[in-house]
């Protein structure tokens, strides 16, 4: 997966950069897996504004993802690799041997007319969907479940992957992008290799346009404000934040404040939080 530079025609231009889409199929969406998106602009059931900086963009519809891959041991056609405005990661059409189409997660170096498979005797290969009782420990794998059936919710997005570390006492242990060790029942399921696009994390936007063409509106600064409007405003020129750390425009604090509930019930399966 590359990387298109542009030569700096305006100053947008300069140092803008682009995923190179050439790598996938130039098709429309299939079209039953689409559905309707409705924006809300940040705004709750009354209409006021509950999440800042939300509105406009592009319309979009919903890929409709099977994170499930419940269709056992019927291989899949893969048809084409698509882009999806819903994720950083790039979508993959397969086709099952009984005529249903399907989104999945792409993962990387999968390839249009490849087959995969979810199965317990599945070949470990990119795009395959196993059980952790038969991925070898040390295989790279993304979309884990931590429910079986639940479907895949940890390691979804571009350039992602997990590593298969243990096996026992009935679960198997993950080490996750974040550097956090895991335990995951072994009667969930993983897909084998690294999750596509692995080059999204190196994309400079170049504009303010190209963010506000993904839904996002400006946001100011607290220290630019008022005290009345912000506590990191006021004071003469350019001033410290002047509190005991950076503080949210409502007063509680920010940036580094540990949220994770106290005696959540998964603590238990975490065997080393991540650094």
């Amino acid at each position: 997966m590359a990387i298109k530079k542009y030569g700096p025609t305006t100053p947008g231009r300069r140092g803008m950069t682009v995923t190179d889409y050439s790598v996938l199929s130039k098709v429309a969406p299939e079209r039953s897996l689409l559905e309707p998106m409705k924006k809300h602009s940040g705004r709750n059931n009354t209409g006021r504004i509950t999440v800042r900086h939300q509105g406009g963009g592009n319309r979009t519809k919903y890929r409709v993802i099977d994170f499930k891959r419940q269709k056992t041991d019927m291989p899949a056609t893969v048809k084409t690799l698509e882009y999806d405005p819903n994720r950083s990661a790039f979508i993959a059409l397969v086709e099952y041997t009984d005529g249903v189409k399907s989104y999945i997660i792409a993962p990387d170096g999968l390839k249009v007319g490849d087959v995969v498979i979810s199965s317990k005797s599945a070949d470990i290969k990119p795009g395959n969907c196993l059980p952790f009782e038969n991925i070898p420990v040390g295989t790279i794998i993304h979309n884990i479940e931590l429910y079986p059936g639940r479907g895949a919710q940890l390691v979804r997005s571009a350039g992602n992957m997990a590593q298969l570390m243990a096996k026992e006492n009935g679960y198997a242990l993950v080490r996750l992008p974040s550097g956090e060790m895991r335990n995951v029942p072994v009667n969930c399921t993983a897909v084998i290799g690294q999750v596509s696009n692995i080059d999204h994390e190196n994309v400079n936007l170049g504009k303010a346009g190209r963010k506000r063409h993904m839904g996002v509106r400006p946001g100011s600064r607290g220290t630019v404000m008022n005290p009345c409007d912000h506590p990191h405003g006021g004071g003469e020129g350019r001033a410290p934040v002047g509190h005991s750390g950076p503080m949210t425009p409502w007063g509680k604090p920010a940036l580094g404040l540990k949220t994770r509930k106290h005696h959540k019930r998964s603590d238990k399966l975490i065997v080393k939080r991540a650094k």
